[in-house]
Protein backbone atom coordinates (compact mmCIF):
# COMPACT_ATOMS: atom_id res chain seq x y z
CA UNK A 1 0.00 0.00 0.00
CA UNK A 2 1.43 3.79 -0.98
CA UNK A 3 2.57 5.99 1.85
CA UNK A 4 -0.18 8.40 3.01
CA UNK A 5 1.01 11.63 2.67
CA UNK A 6 0.43 12.57 6.47
CA UNK A 7 3.06 9.21 6.87
CA UNK A 8 5.59 11.03 4.85
CA UNK A 9 5.37 14.10 6.70
CA UNK A 10 5.81 12.42 9.52
CA UNK A 11 9.15 11.04 8.59
CA UNK A 12 10.18 14.58 7.50
CA UNK A 13 9.64 15.62 10.81
CA UNK A 14 12.00 13.19 12.38
CA UNK A 15 14.25 15.87 10.47
CA UNK A 16 13.26 18.53 12.74
CA UNK A 17 13.59 21.04 9.75
CA UNK A 18 11.76 23.55 8.08
CA UNK A 19 12.59 22.02 4.85
CA UNK A 20 10.68 18.91 5.74
CA UNK A 21 7.92 19.95 7.47
CA UNK A 22 7.20 23.24 4.59
CA UNK A 23 8.06 20.57 1.38
CA UNK A 24 4.68 20.19 0.19
CA UNK A 25 4.76 24.14 -0.92
CA UNK A 26 8.19 24.21 -2.21
CA UNK A 27 6.95 25.92 -5.30
CA UNK A 28 4.69 28.46 -3.76
CA UNK A 29 7.57 29.68 -1.55
CA UNK A 30 10.09 29.87 -4.25
CA UNK A 31 7.33 32.27 -5.57
CA UNK A 32 7.29 34.16 -2.30
CA UNK A 33 10.94 34.73 -2.65
CA UNK A 34 10.34 35.88 -6.54
CA UNK A 35 7.38 38.14 -5.01
CA UNK A 36 10.06 39.58 -1.91
CA UNK A 37 12.22 40.49 -4.47
CA UNK A 38 9.77 42.48 -6.39
CA UNK A 39 8.16 44.13 -3.65
CA UNK A 40 11.19 45.25 -2.08
CA UNK A 41 12.47 46.56 -5.46
CA UNK A 42 13.21 50.07 -5.86
CA UNK A 43 14.72 52.49 -8.08
CA UNK A 44 16.54 53.95 -5.43
CA UNK A 45 19.62 53.03 -5.09
CA UNK A 46 20.25 52.49 -1.52
CA UNK A 47 16.70 50.89 -0.78
CA UNK A 48 17.32 48.51 -3.31
CA UNK A 49 20.56 47.74 -1.79
CA UNK A 50 19.27 47.17 1.34
CA UNK A 51 16.45 44.68 -0.17
CA UNK A 52 18.51 42.87 -1.03
CA UNK A 53 20.46 42.52 2.30
CA UNK A 54 17.62 42.07 3.65
CA UNK A 55 16.16 39.07 1.99
CA UNK A 56 19.81 37.40 1.87
CA UNK A 57 19.65 36.82 5.95
CA UNK A 58 17.13 34.24 4.85
CA UNK A 59 15.55 32.83 7.11
CA UNK A 60 12.54 30.05 7.29
CA UNK A 61 10.09 31.99 5.91
CA UNK A 62 7.30 30.37 8.54
CA UNK A 63 4.60 33.47 8.62
CA UNK A 64 3.94 33.07 4.69
CA UNK A 65 4.02 29.55 5.12
CA UNK A 66 1.20 29.20 7.13
CA UNK A 67 -0.64 31.58 5.12
CA UNK A 68 -0.18 29.40 2.22
CA UNK A 69 -0.62 26.26 3.66
CA UNK A 70 -3.89 27.68 5.55
CA UNK A 71 -5.28 29.29 2.31
CA UNK A 72 -5.17 25.54 0.81
CA UNK A 73 -6.61 23.95 3.74
CA UNK A 74 -9.20 26.23 3.87
CA UNK A 75 -10.21 25.62 0.07
CA UNK A 76 -8.05 27.73 -1.74
CA UNK A 77 -5.68 28.03 -4.44
CA UNK A 78 -2.43 28.59 -2.54
CA UNK A 79 -0.52 29.38 -5.99
CA UNK A 80 -3.24 32.37 -6.90
CA UNK A 81 -1.11 35.19 -7.20
CA UNK A 82 -2.81 37.01 -4.45
CA UNK A 83 -2.29 34.65 -2.05
CA UNK A 84 1.73 35.03 -2.82
CA UNK A 85 1.34 38.48 -2.83
CA UNK A 86 -0.46 38.34 0.54
CA UNK A 87 2.08 35.74 1.85
CA UNK A 88 4.41 37.97 0.89
CA UNK A 89 3.15 40.87 2.37
CA UNK A 90 3.28 38.87 5.75
CA UNK A 91 6.53 38.19 5.56
CA UNK A 92 7.89 42.45 4.81
CA UNK A 93 5.91 43.40 8.14
CA UNK A 94 7.81 40.62 10.12
CA UNK A 95 11.34 41.29 8.45
CA UNK A 96 10.29 45.53 9.35
CA UNK A 97 9.26 44.54 12.54
CA UNK A 98 12.48 42.58 12.77
CA UNK A 99 14.92 46.02 11.72
CA UNK A 100 13.23 48.00 14.26
CA UNK A 101 13.45 45.75 17.08
CA UNK A 102 17.67 45.35 16.54
CA UNK A 103 17.68 49.21 16.98
CA UNK A 104 15.76 49.26 20.06
CA UNK A 105 17.55 46.52 21.27
CA UNK A 106 21.07 47.93 20.13
CA UNK A 107 21.39 43.86 18.35
CA UNK A 108 24.64 43.43 16.35
CA UNK A 109 23.26 39.90 14.98
CA UNK A 110 20.64 39.00 13.03
CA UNK A 111 20.59 35.48 11.39
CA UNK A 112 24.69 35.13 11.86
CA UNK A 113 24.68 38.33 10.05
CA UNK A 114 25.34 41.61 11.20
CA UNK A 115 21.70 43.38 11.84
CA UNK A 116 20.57 46.13 9.63
CA UNK A 117 21.16 48.75 12.18
CA UNK A 118 24.76 47.79 13.41
CA UNK A 119 25.92 47.91 9.68
CA UNK A 120 24.40 50.74 8.17
CA UNK A 121 23.68 52.89 11.08
CA UNK A 122 19.90 53.65 13.25
CA UNK A 123 18.70 55.68 10.86
CA UNK A 124 19.35 53.86 7.88
CA UNK A 125 17.74 50.64 9.97
CA UNK A 126 14.37 53.06 11.26
CA UNK A 127 13.69 54.64 7.27
CA UNK A 128 14.18 50.79 6.10
CA UNK A 129 12.27 49.46 8.47
CA UNK A 130 9.67 52.23 7.60
CA UNK A 131 9.70 51.68 4.16
CA UNK A 132 9.24 47.92 4.69
CA UNK A 133 5.97 48.86 6.42
CA UNK A 134 4.71 51.21 3.89
CA UNK A 135 5.92 48.93 1.06
CA UNK A 136 3.82 45.95 2.65
CA UNK A 137 0.46 48.00 3.02
CA UNK A 138 0.60 49.46 -0.82
CA UNK A 139 1.12 46.10 -2.13
CA UNK A 140 -2.10 44.83 0.66
CA UNK A 141 -4.22 47.45 -1.35
CA UNK A 142 -4.04 45.38 -4.38
CA UNK A 143 -6.64 42.85 -2.83
CA UNK A 144 -9.34 45.64 -2.01
CA UNK A 145 -10.32 43.52 0.58
CA UNK A 146 -11.38 45.68 3.80
CA UNK A 147 -11.36 42.56 5.64
CA UNK A 148 -7.59 42.17 5.01
CA UNK A 149 -6.74 45.33 5.17
CA UNK A 150 -8.72 45.26 8.95
CA UNK A 151 -6.35 42.73 10.30
CA UNK A 152 -3.28 44.29 8.78
CA UNK A 153 -3.62 47.43 10.09
CA UNK A 154 -5.05 45.92 13.76
CA UNK A 155 -2.03 43.33 13.85
CA UNK A 156 0.59 46.44 13.61
CA UNK A 157 -0.81 48.99 15.95
CA UNK A 158 -0.87 45.48 18.70
CA UNK A 159 2.73 44.98 17.25
CA UNK A 160 3.74 48.59 17.98
CA UNK A 161 1.93 48.47 21.44
CA UNK A 162 3.79 45.33 22.63
CA UNK A 163 7.11 46.88 21.70
CA UNK A 164 5.90 50.38 23.87
CA UNK A 165 4.68 47.95 26.94
CA UNK A 166 7.74 45.76 26.86
CA UNK A 167 9.71 48.94 26.85
CA UNK A 168 8.19 49.64 30.03
CA UNK A 169 8.96 46.51 32.09
CA UNK A 170 12.48 46.45 30.84
CA UNK A 171 14.80 45.51 33.79
CA UNK A 172 11.70 44.51 36.15
CA UNK A 173 11.93 41.47 37.67
CA UNK A 174 8.33 41.66 39.31
CA UNK A 175 7.25 41.47 35.61
CA UNK A 176 4.14 39.05 35.89
CA UNK A 177 2.64 36.36 33.74
CA UNK A 178 -0.30 38.01 32.56
CA UNK A 179 2.08 40.94 31.48
CA UNK A 180 4.12 38.39 30.02
CA UNK A 181 1.73 36.86 27.81
CA UNK A 182 0.30 40.26 26.47
CA UNK A 183 3.32 41.31 25.68
CA UNK A 184 3.86 37.93 23.41
CA UNK A 185 0.28 37.87 22.14
CA UNK A 186 0.98 41.41 21.28
CA UNK A 187 4.88 41.19 19.48
CA UNK A 188 4.40 37.25 17.86
CA UNK A 189 0.99 35.80 18.19
CA UNK A 190 -0.92 38.04 16.67
CA UNK A 191 0.83 38.17 13.13
CA UNK A 192 0.85 34.17 13.39
CA UNK A 193 -2.96 34.53 13.92
CA UNK A 194 -3.07 37.08 11.25
CA UNK A 195 -1.58 35.02 8.28
CA UNK A 196 -3.56 31.72 8.90
CA UNK A 197 -6.48 34.19 8.97
CA UNK A 198 -5.88 36.50 5.58
CA UNK A 199 -5.22 32.39 4.30
CA UNK A 200 -8.67 31.09 5.08
CA UNK A 201 -10.22 34.81 4.20
CA UNK A 202 -8.44 34.13 0.59
CA UNK A 203 -9.71 31.17 0.36
CA UNK A 204 -13.03 32.24 1.02
CA UNK A 205 -13.96 30.10 4.24
CA UNK A 206 -16.38 30.39 6.42
CA UNK A 207 -16.21 32.86 9.70
CA UNK A 208 -16.47 29.64 11.62
CA UNK A 209 -13.10 28.48 9.16
CA UNK A 210 -11.58 31.95 9.63
CA UNK A 211 -11.64 31.69 13.32
CA UNK A 212 -10.45 28.39 14.02
CA UNK A 213 -7.27 28.82 11.81
CA UNK A 214 -6.79 32.45 13.65
CA UNK A 215 -7.05 30.54 16.95
CA UNK A 216 -4.09 28.27 15.25
CA UNK A 217 -1.51 30.70 14.52
CA UNK A 218 -2.40 32.42 17.74
CA UNK A 219 -1.64 29.43 20.47
CA UNK A 220 1.19 28.57 17.74
CA UNK A 221 2.39 32.24 17.76
CA UNK A 222 2.87 31.56 21.54
CA UNK A 223 3.97 28.25 21.34
CA UNK A 224 6.63 29.57 18.99
CA UNK A 225 7.73 32.43 21.61
CA UNK A 226 7.58 30.17 24.95
CA UNK A 227 10.20 27.58 22.74
CA UNK A 228 12.49 30.53 21.69
CA UNK A 229 12.84 31.50 25.29
CA UNK A 230 14.23 28.03 25.93
CA UNK A 231 16.49 28.09 22.42
CA UNK A 232 17.93 31.66 24.55
CA UNK A 233 19.43 29.51 26.95
CA UNK A 234 19.95 25.71 25.58
CA UNK A 235 20.48 26.66 21.38
CA UNK A 236 24.15 27.00 20.21
CA UNK A 237 24.58 30.95 18.71
CA UNK A 238 24.95 29.44 14.98
CA UNK A 239 21.53 28.00 15.11
CA UNK A 240 20.00 30.95 16.88
CA UNK A 241 22.08 33.33 15.14
CA UNK A 242 22.87 35.65 17.81
CA UNK A 243 24.40 35.43 20.79
CA UNK A 244 22.48 33.23 23.87
CA UNK A 245 21.47 34.78 26.76
CA UNK A 246 20.73 38.37 25.32
CA UNK A 247 17.41 38.45 26.31
CA UNK A 248 18.29 39.50 30.55
CA UNK A 249 20.87 41.46 28.96
CA UNK A 250 18.50 43.72 27.31
CA UNK A 251 16.28 44.16 31.07
CA UNK A 252 14.22 41.49 28.88
CA UNK A 253 12.85 38.69 31.94
CA UNK A 254 11.56 35.48 29.53
CA UNK A 255 9.21 33.46 30.87
CA UNK A 256 11.61 30.95 32.25
CA UNK A 257 13.41 33.79 34.09
CA UNK A 258 9.80 34.99 35.22
CA UNK A 259 9.01 31.27 36.77
CA UNK A 260 12.46 31.01 38.42
CA UNK A 261 12.25 34.41 39.89
CA UNK A 262 8.66 32.84 41.67
CA UNK A 263 10.42 29.99 42.56
CA UNK A 264 13.51 31.71 43.88
CA UNK A 265 13.39 34.51 45.38
CA UNK A 266 17.70 34.59 46.07
CA UNK A 267 18.36 34.61 42.52
CA UNK A 268 15.97 38.00 41.92
CA UNK A 269 18.74 40.35 43.18
CA UNK A 270 21.50 38.37 40.19
CA UNK A 271 19.21 38.77 37.74
CA UNK A 272 18.63 42.51 38.93
CA UNK A 273 22.44 43.09 38.76
CA UNK A 274 22.57 41.42 34.87
CA UNK A 275 19.73 43.71 33.69
CA UNK A 276 21.28 46.83 35.29
CA UNK A 277 24.56 46.59 34.11
CA UNK A 278 23.76 44.49 30.83
CA UNK A 279 26.90 41.93 31.32
CA UNK A 280 27.16 38.44 33.48
CA UNK A 281 29.46 39.27 36.07
CA UNK A 282 31.53 36.61 37.18
CA UNK A 283 29.52 33.52 38.19
CA UNK A 284 26.08 34.86 37.32
CA UNK A 285 25.30 33.35 34.12
CA UNK A 286 26.13 29.84 35.64
CA UNK A 287 24.04 29.98 38.62
CA UNK A 288 21.25 31.48 36.73
CA UNK A 289 21.41 27.94 34.59
CA UNK A 290 21.96 25.74 37.62
CA UNK A 291 18.98 27.39 39.28
CA UNK A 292 17.06 26.78 36.34
CA UNK A 293 17.67 23.63 36.02
CA UNK A 294 16.95 22.88 39.74
CA UNK A 295 13.93 23.73 39.46
CA UNK A 296 13.34 22.35 36.34
CA UNK A 297 12.01 25.42 34.74
CA UNK A 298 13.35 24.67 31.01
CA UNK A 299 11.38 21.37 31.22
CA UNK A 300 8.36 23.27 32.65
CA UNK A 301 8.42 25.73 30.00
CA UNK A 302 8.80 23.34 27.32
CA UNK A 303 5.78 21.44 28.27
CA UNK A 304 4.27 24.63 28.40
CA UNK A 305 4.87 25.53 24.54
CA UNK A 306 3.60 21.73 24.12
CA UNK A 307 0.16 22.30 25.44
CA UNK A 308 -0.15 25.45 23.78
CA UNK A 309 0.97 23.54 20.54
CA UNK A 310 -2.13 20.72 21.47
CA UNK A 311 -4.47 23.74 21.16
CA UNK A 312 -3.67 24.73 18.46
CA UNK A 313 -3.50 21.47 16.79
CA UNK A 314 -7.59 21.00 18.19
CA UNK A 315 -8.09 24.56 16.49
CA UNK A 316 -8.17 22.85 13.01
CA UNK A 317 -10.36 19.64 13.51
CA UNK A 318 -12.85 22.10 11.82
CA UNK A 319 -11.02 21.32 9.28
CA UNK A 320 -11.66 18.48 6.02
CA UNK A 321 -8.56 16.20 6.25
CA UNK A 322 -6.04 16.67 3.68
CA UNK A 323 -2.61 17.05 3.12
CA UNK A 324 -2.53 20.69 3.67
CA UNK A 325 -4.34 20.24 7.49
CA UNK A 326 -1.57 17.96 8.00
CA UNK A 327 1.23 19.67 7.36
CA UNK A 328 -0.35 21.94 9.54
CA UNK A 329 -1.34 19.81 12.45
CA UNK A 330 3.14 19.04 12.45
CA UNK A 331 4.22 22.47 12.89
CA UNK A 332 3.39 22.84 16.42
CA UNK A 333 6.00 20.12 17.37
CA UNK A 334 8.71 21.41 14.70
CA UNK A 335 8.33 25.02 16.68
CA UNK A 336 8.90 23.54 20.24
CA UNK A 337 11.64 20.83 18.78
CA UNK A 338 13.45 22.90 16.37
CA UNK A 339 17.18 22.60 16.66
CA UNK A 340 18.10 24.00 12.87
Amino acid sequence: MPQTFATKIKEHLSENTARGIFGIINDEMSLVETEFERQANSNIQVIDYLGDYLRASGGKRVRPALLILSNYAAGGNGKAENVIRLATVMEMLHTATLVHDDIIDNADLRRNRSSVNARFGNQTAVLMGDWLYMSAFETSLEERSLAVLDILTRLTRKMTEGELIQLTLLGDVDISEEQYFDVLRRKTAYLFAGCCEIGAILAGASTEVQAAVRDFGLNLGIAFQLADDVFDFEADEKVIGKAAGTDLLEGKLTYPLIKLADADHTIRQILENVMDKGVYADESRNQINERLKTHGILEMTKKAASEFGEAARKSLDVLPQTEYRSALEMIPDFVVRRRK
